[in-house]
């Protein structure tokens, strides 16, 4: 198996609940069902489209990339509810500028959704059992569920968890086969290892940084190939997929590949990498760029 050459580009388009109004000079506008928020956005290296931004919100850093504060303009609940599809789940403004998920893995939860529901399609009888690690709030999970899987997903924060088990009550998939663990990522991979689980798909988002329930330090750079060598051993022979999320800086979609295609060497498929965009809903249509990716596929 080779990593293909071709960077591809994954773009997030606006939906009804969640839109980037406008971007530029470091910051982007965005509006998450009827709020409009300011956050930072250091790569929005452009001019606005517009000079003058209202927003209900706005994210002001602080010294370090990890700090700063909302300030806001109009009253903003502490949470309320959003909807992509079939799925719902809730907003937030939270201390780490972002608002309880992700946009830009839309894409991805709809990639991996056709995956399940093919392989469930072929074989109705076969068992689809996808891990989510460092799986925050649980959308991912939540979109895998919905397609037909059995999820286990796992975060080192009870508070992570419980946004995540809220989020599958709003969606009415409180029957789901939806397995919610609080544990570092590297110990859970090991166990299940020792415990011979096999998963057909995984999804991996890791953050640069991080600490496990136990203080256990997760460092990128420094851990990823090992989570890679134990993601290899827990996939079936015949697994759908595995896809790798990076928000790192200083870091190359190229370099992420290849480790991915070095450690699911013998799986044959293959292996794409690229960036990860939102468009401006606006008729500029800018992309503003938000991650790297990497995904192995059956072929």
């Amino acid at each position: 198996m080779k990593l293909e050459p071709r960077l591809d580009l994954l773009v997030t388009e606006p939906w009804g609940d969640f839109e980037l109004l406008d971007s530029g000079d470091g910051r982007k506008l965005e509006r998450y069902g009827r709020y409009r928020f300011i956050r930072p956005e250091p790569q929005a290296l452009w001019k606005p489209a517009k000079a003058n931004w209202r927003a209900d919100g706005e994210f002001v850093p602080g010294n370090t990339e990890d700090t700063g504060r909302w300030q806001f303009a109009n009253e903003v609940p502490d949470a309320w509810p959003l909807a992509r599809g079939d799925m719902k789940f809730w907003a937030a403004c939270t201390p780490f500028r972002h608002l309880a998920f992700f946009p830009d893995m839309a894409p991805q939860w709809d990639w991996m959704a056709g995956l399940i529901r093919d392989a469930r399609a072929a074989d109705t009888a076969r068992p689809i059992e996808v891990l989510n690690l460092f799986g925050y709030t649980g959308l991912a999970s939540l979109t895998c569920a919905q397609a037909g899987a059995r999820v286990t997903h796992v975060d080192a924060s009870k508070k992570a968890i419980s946004a995540a088990v809220e989020n599958q009550k709003l969606s009415g998939l409180e029957d789901a086969p939806l397995r919610w663990i609080v544990e570092d990522a590297g110990k859970f991979l090991a166990r299940e290892v020792r415990r011979g689980r096999r998963y057909q798909g995984i999804i991996l988002d890791p953050p640069k940084f991080g600490r496990g329930p136990q203080g256990e330090v997760f460092k990128l750079f420094e851990q990823l190939p090992e989570l890679l060598r134990l993601c290899r051993e827990l996939l079936v022979d015949q697994p759908l997929f595995l896809v790798l999320t990076v928000y790192a800086i200083r870091a190359s979609a190229l370099a992420f590949g290849q480790a991915l295609a070095e450690a699911l060497a013998g799986f044959g498929g293959r292996v794409t990498c690229g960036e990860m965009a939102i468009r401006e809903g606006g008729p500029r249509g800018l992309l503003v760029p938000t991650a790297l990716y990497v995904r192995w596929q059956a072929a």
